[in-house]
């Protein structure tokens, strides 16, 4: 399967690289957004859209009060960073009210604001706790019993400092998970105290974080469409270049190739398999790839927060590797069956539809129909069991993925209880478990779609890596002129592949230019494989074939059969018209040699009798004209083609004795300068024929005129007098 995506992904390394960085930053992007639903309701909704300890405005009783729990170097900042104003001062009473009767100290606009909030963290802690209780003052080495806040004032710095160090070692870790929600509170409480409205910054925090949550889940959509377009561009070429490749393989396969790989099979893996394939490469780039990476950016974001419930993801990925051992178990096996019971199904139902008129006729209807359902009853059973086993599990998974959502809320709604967490990081710490768990559910499911995929993917490399018996020379020879049209067999020799005996022996005889060669003899005497001999459909397993004075192995496949008109023993048409079909055999041919062709072949009058004529439709496989007429048809299809040599693989067995003679006739009078060689059972078709080769068991028992054969040959004998009478053959 590997050497498959390396060598069709290979043209596509770019949009593999463009769809790889676009799901780094869909999952980058994906991933800020329980990050923002958390700041939301923590911080928006909770804190009233306050994030920091930078207070904005304090009253001087507050701004003395907290300036005691700093150093002098912090407070020489702080000074800086504020201004104080006066009470009735206009400028900023219709912001703060509180100005009517009182002065305020506003933060500067150019002040920093994250070091301001470092500064004032600390005191506003310890005058939350202070102020609650929480800090025990007669336990400091000072000795307040009273009036804290007014004997600190009495104190030198380097005392308030060691006050400073006394309250922050009675700090226990709990106080110290909570000291982030205690100070966003003491600023809440600050605000209120002066009359500073919270709704306004709430309102303005939530729609600031909601317009970035809007903007990054439009851009992780557009980073989801741009990946979908490439990752379809992407597959949608693989997939054609996939079948493209069969196509042409096959058709380049001798009839040794086509023993190995049934038809069915054939059309199996260039369709379903091939799209076995295109799913496994939308999946990877789509799904696969995207799960590692947005599961280990959430871990990352789990291990980096505070929420102590890791043991409750181990859970969740041990359950989900315990369900998909179960799955291994029971259902990939299965998949390695399916491809082939697939193959049974279109082998049976070809079968049937191809011999549709024979089953009639032998009123075999329920047999086939019951040949079929068997097939297809084989392919329903394990296909419900797969199904059914995956649409079990993801059931399951829903369940598992809600009692883990139920054991983070529960156990974490203790750690909210305590102040150790949020209620917005306890949502964010589920999403992210999600993410995580779903991730690795999906990197495991994989092993289970990969192996179906890896099948089909073997059956196709089976098809492009299986060796041609029949191949083109590394350098080819050129046909010689002098010998146009003349085909030579020496002594030529076939078998088989496994078979036992040869299905031809020793035949030696020339087939010159402006001479008909009839070549007669039983069913199995081998006459047909003696023409797929000259096509090079097989290679002689012994011996010499020549065409146009050169061996047919050193010589071109294309060149040799464009040297070539074949006619087979069954016609075919192609779906099309009757035009398109005779353009098989000259692709540029000119209606004035369409017409030559079909009055040589005696089917004007099929034509004729057409209402469109040339442009009428030919159906599948022919099915709208008569034997004769595809027959008809087929012949002057190859006679359109520029060839040297005819060859007619009883052809004539679906014509009427008057047309077989008339063609004949035609065909000897045009022409006159071609080499003509005719497969067929009929003595009248071979008794004017200039040689005629007689073949019984592969062997040729007779070579010579229509009368020589009468006298000297008894199988011919035999074959005139069993279809002709001795006042026919003037014996």
């Amino acid at each position: 399967m590997a050497r498959l995506f390396i060598r069709y992904l290979k043209p596509y390394l770019l949009t593999a690289l463009a769809i790889i960085c676009l799901l780094f930053v869909q999952a980058g992007l994906n991933l800020l957004l329980p990050d923002y639903m958390s700041n939301i309701v923590d911080n928006g909704i909770q804190n009233n859209g306050i994030t920091d300890a930078s207070l904005v405005a304090l009253s001087t009783e507050q701004y003395d009060e907290l300036t005691l729990f700093i150093e002098e170097s912090s407070l020489a900042t702080i000074n800086e960073s504020y201004t104080y104003i006066e009470p009735g001062d206009m400028k900023y009473i219709d912001q703060y009210p509180y100005l009517h009767d009182n002065g305020l100290f506003l933060l500067n606009n150019t002040a920093d604001k994250k070091l301001i909030s470092s500064i004032w963290f600390q005191p506003l802690l310890f005058t939350s706790l202070l102020d609650s209780g929480r800090l025990d003052t007669s336990l400091l080495a000072v000795g307040f019993e009273s009036g804290f806040y007014l004997h600190l004032t009495t104190l030198t710095p380097a005392e308030r400092i060691v006050v400073v160090e006394q309250l922050s070692a009675q700090l226990d870790e709990d106080t110290i998970a909570a000291s982030q929600l205690l100070v966003i509170n003491a600023v809440k409480e600050q605000y209120q105290a002066i009359d500073i409205p919270l709704q306004q910054a709430q309102k303005e925090y939530i729609f600031s974080i909601g317009t970035k949550m809007l903007l990054v889940s439009l851009l992780a959509a557009i980073s989801a469409v741009l990946i979908s377009l490439l990752t379809s561009r992407m597959t949608a070429g693989v997939s054609q270049t996939l079948r493209r490749d069969i196509f042409e393989k096959v058709a380049n396969f001798s009839q040794a190739e086509f023993n190995e790989f049934s038809t069915a099979s054939l059309i199996t893996r260039a369709t379903n398999d091939v799209t076995q394939v295109q799913g496994l490469i939308t999946m990877f780039f789509r799904i696969f790839l995207f799960s590692p990476i947005i599961g280990i950016g959430a871990l990352i974001n789990v291990l980096r927060s505070d929420v102590d419930m890791l043991w409750i993801i181990g859970i969740g990925i041990a359950f989900i590797v315990f369900l998909l051992i179960l799955m291994f178990i029971f259902v990939l096996p299965k998949f390695k069956k399916i491809q082939k019971l697939i193959d049974r199904v279109n082998l049976v139902a070809r079968e049937s539809l191809n011999g549709l008129l024979l089953v009639r006729a032998f009123s075999s209807e329920k047999y086939e129909e019951e040949r079929f359902d068997e097939a297809n009853r084989g392919l329903a059973k394990i296909q419900l069991f797969v199904t059914r086993t995956i649409a079990l599990m993801f059931p399951t998974m829903n369940l598992a993925m809600n009692i883990l959502t139920m054991m983070i809320i529960w156990f974490g709604s203790f750690q909210v209880a305590s102040g150790n967490i949020q209620i917005g990081v306890m949502m964010a710490f589920v999403q992210y478990t999600m993410h995580v768990l779903m991730s690795f559910l999906i990197i495991a499911a994989s092993f289970i779609v990969i192996p179906r995929a890896s099948v089909s993917a073997v059956r196709i490399m089976a098809v492009l890596d299986a060796p041609l018996s029949i191949t083109d020379p590394v350098e080819p020879q050129s046909f010689l002129p002098a010998h146009k049209g003349e085909v030579v067999f020496e002594q030529v020799f076939f078998r088989y592949p496994n078979a036992e005996e040869d299905t031809l022996s020793d035949i030696s005889f020339v087939a010159k230019p402006g001479e008909t060669t009839a070549v007669i003899g039983g069913t199995g005497s081998g006459k047909s494989t003696l023409i797929s001999l000259i096509l090079r459909l097989h290679d002689v397993s012994d011996g010499q074939l020549l065409v146009n004075g050169t061996d047919v192995k050193d010589v071109k496949q294309h060149d040799l059969r464009e040297k070539i008109g074949y006619i087979p023993q069954k016609a075919v048409l192609f779906s099309g018209t009757i035009d398109s079909n005779l353009r098989y055999g000259k692709e540029n041919a000119s209606r004035k040699e369409m017409k030559k062709a079909v009055e040589i072949a005696q089917a004007a009058d099929v034509i004729a009798e057409k209402e469109a004529g040339y442009d009428e439709p030919i159906a599948q496989a022919g099915t709208n004209v008569s034997g004769g007429q595809k027959q008809r048809l087929s012949i002057a299809r190859a006679l359109l083609k520029p060839a040297d040599i005819f060859l007619f693989d009883d052809s004539f067995s679906a014509l009427d004795f008057k047309t077989d003679a008339a063609l004949r006739a035609a065909l000897r009078q045009q022409l006159a300068d071609k080499t003509i060689i005719i497969v067929t059972q009929r003595i009248g078709t071979v008794m004017d024929a200039e040689q005629i080769i007689v073949l019984e068991d592969g062997k040729i028992v007779g070579k010579g005129t229509h009368q020589q054969l009468l006298k000297n040959c008894e199988v011919y004998r035999e074959l005139a007098l069993s279809q002709l009478s001795k006042k026919e053959l003037a014996l």
